[in-house]
């Protein structure tokens, strides 16, 4: 919402008025393969915490196949836009280049799981 063209620019712009420096930098990825591809990109991190609350200054992690959402059935993660490779991230305080590095990391060792 930060960017101009998007539909809620303007609310965004009010609401963040009062000395919020920023949005926030929660998102969401698939990788392509399976939950123990998941769980083993999960794994391999190393600087972020594997934790389901948003909010922190550290950055988080969580793969809802395996984690809140693991009682589901594979379509019923479907109807609900989750997939067996569904990453969430909780961007914190940590030095970007380092974040991005612990990130290459998972996404090798999530290649190698699904070997």
């Amino acid at each position: 919402p930060l960017l101009p063209d998007h539909p809620s620019h303007a609310l965004a712009q009010r609401l963040l008025k009062h000395g919020a420096r920023g949005a926030g930098s929660v998102f969401s990825f698939d990788l392509r393969g399976s939950r123990a591809q998941g769980r083993a990109f999960i794994e391999a991190l190393q600087l972020f915490s594997h934790l389901a609350n948003v909010g922190d200054c550290r950055s988080l992690v969580i793969h809802p196949a395996s984690t809140t959402h693991f009682r589901m059935s594979d379509e019923a993660l479907a109807q609900a836009g989750i997939g067996a490779g569904t990453i969430r991230l909780s961007i914190g305080l940590e030095d970007p280049l380092d974040l991005i590095e612990d990130l290459k990391r998972a996404l090798k060792a999530a290649e190698k799981a699904g070997a």
